[in-house]
């Protein structure tokens, strides 16, 4: 069994400096880690070539977002599991093999994370992916230990493991056939909710995710954008609209979008009354963005085959979360 853990970096020198060393360290023998690089333009090959020497580095011509980049990383890589973990992670000891192990399983077992801290407050559960990802059926994505901006102190509620609806990006374990299979992440997304597009056609082909709580790493986070900037806002909207686009079932499509568009409505002029009006504007961009995006999107929801599929939370986030006060994933009542 071949395992490849792939860094993509893009001018994170200082990530790769400060957190490279846990990687190397805590590799098993059946895996290898390489870093892609996505078209730096620091130090960063320099420092690779200097200090990790015999370490594989795979250069791309130029920045092509997370998605890109790792579909052209990947391509060139022979491996039975990918591991796609960003540059500001630092990893634990053994953090490989029970995730592994619990993927092994079954067949239908395509994709998992492990239990993710952050790395300043390693009692607390990390935003990025927590103890695994869910969304609403309103597309509204939430973790296991995080919800919105609210994240829980890890007391050990959610060591077990289970099925979730999507894997962090930030150390997502995918079998590579399945990857292969579902022609990886989608390029256009350039950034964030990737991964829950790629989970997400991924269950409509019948696959599942899980968690693996055995397994545990500490991420800085917002490694590569702020968490607030006009930039982040666009992508998160318009990448929000396409994966719901390409992935609801008929029967919920149209009035789901329609619903998703006044909220994202509410949800600019909250952001302009608040004082942000570079971050409404990038709202209405978004959604600009995604009505030119609609020919393309409706060729590849054609090739995904919407379907219903489990670990869909069927209320509604914003309402239990802003007006009933559910602040915990504890509180969510499943079906």
């Amino acid at each position: 069994m071949k395992i490849a853990i792939v860094i993509l970096n893009w001018n994170g020198r200082h990530m790769l400096e400060r957190f490279l060393p846990s990687v190397t360290l805590h590799c098993p023998t059946d895996a290898e880690v390489i870093v892609a690089d996505n078209g730096s333009t620091d130090d960063s090959l320099y420092f690779l070539e200097t200090y990790y020497p015999s370490l594989r580095v795979i250069r791309l011509d130029k920045n092509y977002g997370f998605a890109e980049g790792y579909n052209r990383a990947l391509a060139q890589i022979d491996a039975d599991y990918y591991v796609l973990l960003n540059d500001d992670v630092e990893v634990t000891p053994n953090w490989i093999t029970p995730v592994i192990s619990q993927m092994e399983q079954g067949d239908q077992i395509a994709l998992a994370q492990p239990k993710m801290l952050m790395y300043e407050q390693r009692d607390t559960f990390e935003y990025a992916g927590g103890a695994g990802g869910f969304i609403d059926k309103y597309g509204y994505p939430m973790c296991r230990g995080r919800m919105f901006a609210t994240l829980e102190q890890d007391c050990g509620q959610y060591d077990d493991s289970c099925e979730i609806f999507w894997a962090s990006g930030a150390a997502m374990f995918v079998k590579a056939e399945v990857w292969k299979e579902l022609g990886g992440l989608d390029g256009d997304f350039f950034a964030h909710m990737e991964e829950i597009d790629f989970c997400w056609r991924a269950k409509n082909a019948g696959y599942k995710a899980v968690y693996c709580p055995q397994s545990v790493i500490y991420h800085v986070g917002g490694g590569t954008l702020p968490k607030s900037s006009p930039r982040k806002t666009f992508l998160n909207f318009r990448n929000n609209m396409a994966l719901l686009y390409k992935n609801l079932p008929q029967h919920r499509l149209h009035w789901v979008m329609a619903l998703r568009m006044v909220l994202d409505g509410v949800a600019g002029l909250k952001f302009l009354l608040e004082g942000h009006p570079k971050e409404c504007l990038a709202v209405i961009k978004a959604h600009q963005a995604y009505r030119r995006w609609k020919p393309q999107l409706r060729e590849k929801r054609s090739r995904t085959q919407p379907r219903e599929v489990d670990c869909v939370y069927n209320g509604h986030l914003l309402i239990d979360y802003y007006l009933l006060g559910k602040k915990r994933f504890s509180q969510l009542k499943f079906k």
